[in-house]
């Protein structure tokens, strides 16, 4: 079937503009949560597992459900799912703000994925159909993209001023006034668009898509927190037998959730994995610096914000630079080019283990520009893969890496930095189990214990807290720094053949 190709005037552009305001709320969901992390674990006194748990439960559950919530969709209505999911978040976001235990906390977080997983996919498919032309398109892509960069920018500050005045379940209350005028506006300017030939509602392959990922994580989880072997090799087995069945099952069927067959074409491909690895990059670095900052340099959630604040500034300029400069430089290139910059921040931090608010502030400049060209091209690529009709299976794709790059990002380089600082505390003689356990798992649960403790001998753990913490950064930059260096090179190889317009 042949594609219309039109240039998008005054109202296309208007509905862009509404499809921003769900982007710009996941991202500040995203990014309010991780500078409320140490305020959280001060507050409920988690473990370093259930801290793990509070931020990666939602990324996980979304991830789980974004290739589901695409093809139905695509069945039932882009427009259509977005509105649902708009209002299921903004309740549970209400639940999550006055949850009285990090329990209820996870479990509403989870909630929150459920209806999130409606609302990504939807709003880049959305777009796709739009904006049938490939300048426009790419344009477009890029707004989208630097709207998650600009909800992260927004992030720190709104919620530095909340948790200066008010409790941490204040910046779940976010979510409502940002979804309110979407509701009014997305039925007036947004049009509603679906497949015209849509497959069945294939709920075997929604469960195999879930029981890929959720075992997995769990598996990840259990290694650093030290589990049993066998329940490990259990939970990996389990997630890859699923992931296997689910693959054998899509490319039996004529009308598959997902054509997987797309993993055949290199570009799509390596847009995928330069999609995820970007996230993982940029979600891995917020989860320590936002400690560093606020813990070990004791800067408040405000100030914290602003000294990131310049890196995401840079990560939406680089975005929006990235269109006009493919013009004149391979996708590959730039994309590789990218990925080296997000490989030199993370060196940088890790070269500085003990470091300051501004060699912070320029190792986050660097990721930023990274990140910000590297997933505007990346989900161009993976859009202009597909026809407009399959939209909402593509965007679930990229959307899938973005989260599941999420859920990594955290999972991986957080376990890792978990398992770095138990091993190496010091805990001082005297401690209770109670407080033996808490000082042993967090560097917040190591302040609390602090206070408790006389000046002398608080003094000598946190000094051994902070040195355990700060030993776990520079062992996890510096992995995810030779990650990004491969990242690069993958994408040198994989984009080279991608479109170049």
């Amino acid at each position: 079937m042949l594609t219309v190709t039109q240039r998008a005037g005054r109202k296309e552009w208007t509905a862009l503009a509404v499809l921003m305001l769900p982007v710009l709320l996941v991202a500040v969901d995203n990014t309010v949560l991780s500078f409320a992390v140490p305020a959280i674990s001060l507050a409920f006194s988690t473990s370093g597992t259930t801290l793990l748990w509070i931020i990666d439960i939602y990324p996980l559950v979304l991830a789980g459900l974004l290739v589901a919530m695409g093809s139905l969709g695509d069945r039932f209505g882009r427009r259509r799912m977005l509105m649902i999911g708009a209002a299921g978040f903004a309740a549970l976001s209400a639940v999550a703000a006055f949850s009285p235990s990090a329990e209820l906390l996870v479990a509403a977080r989870a909630g929150l994925g459920i209806f999130g997983a409606m609302l990504m996919p939807a709003t880049l498919s959305l777009i796709r159909n739009i904006f049938t032309e490939r300048t426009q398109r790419r344009l477009a892509v890029a707004i989208w993209a630097a709207g998650f960069s600009a909800g992260a920018a927004l992030g720190p500050l709104l919620g530095g001023v909340l948790l200066e005045h008010f409790w941490w379940g204040s910046v779940f209350l976010l979510a409502v006034p940002m979804l309110l005028p979407m509701l009014v506006l997305t039925p007036v300017f947004v049009p509603e668009s679906r497949d015209p030939e849509p497959g069945p509602v294939d709920v075997p392959s929604i469960l195999l898509s879930v029981a890929a990922l959720l075992p997995v994580v769990f598996a990840i989880k259990q290694v650093a927190a030290g589990g049993e072997l066998t329940a490990i090799a259990a939970a990996a087995g389990v997630g890859i037998l699923a992931g296997w069945l689910f693959v054998r099952r899509q490319l039996h069927r004529s009308n598959p959730m997902l054509d997987v067959r797309l993993f055949r074409y290199r570009p799509f491909t390596g847009a995928v994995l330069v999609n995820l690895l970007a996230v993982f990059s940029l979600v891995g670095f917020l989860y320590f610096v936002s400690q560093h900052l606020q813990l070990v340099l004791g800067l408040s959630p405000l100030r914290a914000g602003l000294v990131l604040l310049p890196g995401l500034l840079v990560t939406i300029a680089a975005g929006l630079l990235a269109v006009p400069l493919v013009r004149r430089i391979a996708p590959h290139l730039v994309v590789a080019g990218a990925l080296l910059l997000s490989a030199a921040a993370y060196w940088l931090a890790a070269s500085t283990p003990d470091a300051s608010a501004l060699t912070l502030m320029a190792a986050f400049a660097l990721l930023g520009a990274g990140v910000g060209a590297s997933e505007t091209l990346s989900n161009d690529l993976i859009l202009s893969s597909v026809p407009a009709a399959k939209a909402g299976a593509a965007s679930a794709v990229s959307e899938t890496a973005y989260e599941v790059g999420s859920v990594f990002g955290t999972a991986v380089l957080g376990s890792i930095l978990v398992g770095a600082y138990r091993q190496n505390i010091d805990l001082p003689s005297g401690l209770s189990a109670e407080q033996q356990h808490a000082a042993g798992e967090t560097l917040g649960g190591a302040i609390t214990v602090a206070e408790e403790l006389p000046e002398r001998t608080g003094a000598a753990l946190l000094d051994s807290a902070v040195h355990a913490f700060d030993s776990g950064v520079t062992v996890t930059a510096g992995l995810a720094g030779v990650l990004m260096v491969a990242s690069a090179w993958l994408a040198f190889r994989t984009l080279r053949t991608a479109q170049h317009q």
